[in-house]
């Protein structure tokens, strides 16, 4: 599986994956949506295995002397490694606008509870697309827009949490170091959320590609 994670990671992988970590800098944007920066992720992981579809590059890994199910671990670890690389490039962001100051009118300050969101929706959007990935990966498009709107309907669902539900207005959705237990709590739940539905995500991936007659 590293042989293969290591084929994907100099061979697979698109420019956008590594373009879209300077979009982390959009948590400077004052009132901003800041869950966005993470969608992008999602869409440069589409980027990758849209690209492998035209390039035969399930095709291409099935003939080599590997199994199948690795094709598929070596992906998702792949997906995962630009996921957790959002994450980490955009830490000094997120400190930098904490220190900026200022609250976001327009949805989470940008700050650890954030982050912890933010790792359940990457772990709801593996779930989705690469479950219906692996189901049949010529048909891409439709996995990727159910991915989406799983996405989207988290973040409104986020953000209108933000607005309304006191716990998130008044604890979470603060600048740092203010209520850091609640915040750090939010940041580990979310983080083993995101290692169980992906793992959840690779399993189920697993069953339905080793079933696929390529």
């Amino acid at each position: 599986m590293l042989k293969l994670l290591k084929k994907d990671l100099r061979l697979a992988l698109h420019p956008t994956c590594i373009l879209f970590l300077l979009l982390s800098g959009m948590l400077l944007i004052p009132n901003y949506p800041y869950y966005v920066v993470f969608f992008y992720t999602t869409l440069g992981i589409f980027f990758t295995c849209l690209t492998g579809r035209e390039n035969k590059d399930i095709v291409f890994s099935a003939m080599l002397p590997v199994r199948k199910t690795d094709i598929v671990n070596a992906r998702i670890a792949l997906a995962v490694i630009a996921e957790l690389a959002q994450m980490a490039v955009a830490v000094p962001f997120a400190v930098l606008r904490s220190a900026i100051g200022g609250a976001n009118m327009a949805g989470m300050d940008a700050n650890t509870a954030l982050f912890g969101m933010s790792f359940i929706m990457l772990g709801l959007f593996n779930l989705v697309f690469f479950t219906g990935y692996y189901k049949n990966p010529d048909r891409i498009g439709m996995p990727f827009l159910r991915g989406c709107i799983v996405t989207f309907l988290f973040i409104g669902a986020a953000e209108a949490a933000a607005a309304t539900l006191p716990f998130f207005c008044d604890r979470l959705d603060t600048p740092d170091p203010a209520f850091m237990t609640e915040k750090l709590l939010l940041l580990a739940a979310g983080a083993v959320l995101f290692a169980l539905l992906t793992a959840l995500a690779a399993h189920l991936s697993r069953r339905r590609f080793a079933r696929l007659d390529l």
